[in-house]
C-alpha cells in the first residue's frame, strides 16, 4: 500500500510507518519484484509536458485484422495503454495527444489500415482518481492485507 500511495519513498520511511523491519521490507519488494509488482513507474501530468488531449477509444475490428491491429497499437507512439475487451468491441486504448487534429490523423489511419466495424471516441476531460487503488488504508482492508 505504502508504494502505491508514493514508490519513491525510502524503504525507512515505509518501516516507521507500518512497523516492520527495513530488511523485511526489501526482502518482500525484491521477492515481489517480475511478479506481484510488475514495475515501478511514475504518474505524469501529460499537460505540463505539452500534450493536451487525451482520449480513450473502443474499436470492433473484423476477426482477420485482430491481430494486426493490436501490432499496430503497440507500437503507436500515441499510445498510453491498450486493452482485449468484450461486450461488442475488441479493444479499448487510451491515447494521448498534442492536439485534436492528431487524433483526427490516428483515427483516419486506422479507419484506413483495419476493418472496423465500430468505434467510439471518449475525451478526457479531467482525472478524478487516478492509480487509486490499494493507496489507503481501507482497500487494504476490504483484501485483507492487515
Amino acid at each position: 500500500m505504502q508504494l502505491r500511495t508514493d514508490g519513491r519513498q525510502p524503504l525507512t520511511e515505509i518501516s516507521r510507518k507500518i512497523h516492520m523491519p527495513v530488511s523485511t521490507i526489501f526482502d518482500k519488494v525484491r521477492a515481489n519484484k517480475g511478479g506481484m509488482i510488475k514495475r515501478f513507474t511514475c504518474l505524469l501530468d501529460f499537460r505540463k509536458i505539452g500534450f493536451n488531449c487525451r482520449a480513450h477509444m473502443v474499436f470492433r475490428i473484423r476477426k482477420d485484422h485482430r491481430e494486426e491491429m493490436q501490432n499496430y497499437l503497440l507500437k503507436h507512439p500515441n499510445v498510453n495503454s491498450a486493452y482485449k475487451i468484450n461486450n461488442g468491441y475488441d479493444f479499448l486504448v487510451e491515447t494521448v495527444f498534442r492536439e485534436l487534429k492528431e487524433v483526427d490523423e490516428f483515427l483516419e489511419r486506422i479507419d484506413e489500415k483495419f476493418k472496423v466495424h465500430e468505434k467510439n471516441i471518449y475525451y478526457i476531460i479531467d482525472d478524478i482518481a487516478r492509480e487509486r487503488f490499494l493507496t489507503d488504508k481501507i482497500h487494504a482492508e476490504l483484501i485483507g492485507m492487515l
